[in-house]
């Protein structure tokens, strides 16, 4: 599997890629830049804004659910127009959002962490019907939040542990029943998971920030295979493109200063296997 560029703009913290199933078109964010990016064709277009946002989930061909370090907001494509949905931490001037992704049943997970990645700052929230409820506190660097294909589980991650946790989840409504239990741990290998998705076979794909790749797990925990990049911090992947066969992935140039020269690009890769088409949030 051969790895291209598919964005050399370098961002300063590469996040949130997601692909828009309706628009075929792949969004991703510069969380330190403070923008929204995107690419048609051979032009990429940027907005920008008065906050850090990180990640998003889609709710219909012009609107994005875009998480800011203060609120979830929706965000037209076209007018540029944003609604507050929930407010999210907006007291706390010490944490932002990080990783987020929308579920199977039209909620919106979304974790947070402190600006300075100090221990404990973040929680891990739901969104679903108009509510935002907290599921899990003491985060220090939420990540890797994505769903089962039979919608059994969704994992999540805390950097700073090198653990990813599997969270049984109600068949019918996607709460989470019972205790995460711990499915993957990483600290014999020091790696440190980062963002991950999770293809049409249950396989979870790992972005393994410092350690140059994406790796591919079984439902199981076994370790499958791993691309690798041409640069160290690798922060999130998704599957796009016609047949949802291509991964996609962002990597981050902060503290690298100019070290690697590929640190902050996006990158795409075309695998033989296929990604779930990401689900719309309902608000």
């Amino acid at each position: 599997m051969t790895v291209t560029i598919f964005s050399d703009t370098k961002c300063k913290l590469g996040e949130g890629p997601l692909w828009h199933p309706e628009r075929q078109q792949l969004f991703w964010f510069d969380i330190l830049a403070k923008r929204l990016i995107t690419r048609l064709g051979d032009t990429e277009h940027y907005w920008q804004f008065e906050e850090h946002v990180s990640a998003a989930g889609w709710i219909d061909h012009d609107r994005l659910l875009i998480a800011s370090e203060t609120r979830l907001f929706s965000f037209n494509l076209v007018t540029q127009v944003q609604q507050t949905v929930v407010a999210l931490e907006a007291k706390d001037l010490r944490t932002r959002s990080n990783d987020g992704r929308a579920d199977p049943w039209g909620g919106f997970w979304i974790g947070t962490m402190g600006k300075q990645a100090e221990a404990g700052l973040g929680v891990i929230y739901r969104y679903y019907q108009g509510m935002l409820r907290p599921l899990y506190r003491a985060i220090s660097i939420s990540n890797a939040i994505c769903f089962s294909p039979n919608r059994k589980y969704a994992y999540f991650a805390d950097t700073a542990t090198q653990t990813i946790l599997r969270q049984p989840l109600s068949r019918d409504d996607g709460w989470p029943e019972g205790d995460p239990e711990l499915w993957l741990d990483l600290s014999a290998e020091d790696r440190y998971p980062d963002g991950a998705v999770v293809d049409t076979e249950g396989c979870v794909w790992n972005a393994q920030w410092g350690s140059s790749r994406i790796a591919r797990y079984a439902p199981d925990g076994q370790f499958l295979s791993a691309i690798n990049f041409p640069t160290s911090q690798m922060s999130c992947p998704a599957f796009g493109g016609d047949r949802m066969q291509t991964l996609y992935a962002t990597s981050a140039a902060v503290g690298l200063n100019d070290r690697e020269p590929q640190a902050g690009q996006s990158f795409a890769c075309d695998t033989p296997y296929t990604g779930q088409p990401e689900h719309r949030v309902i608000l």
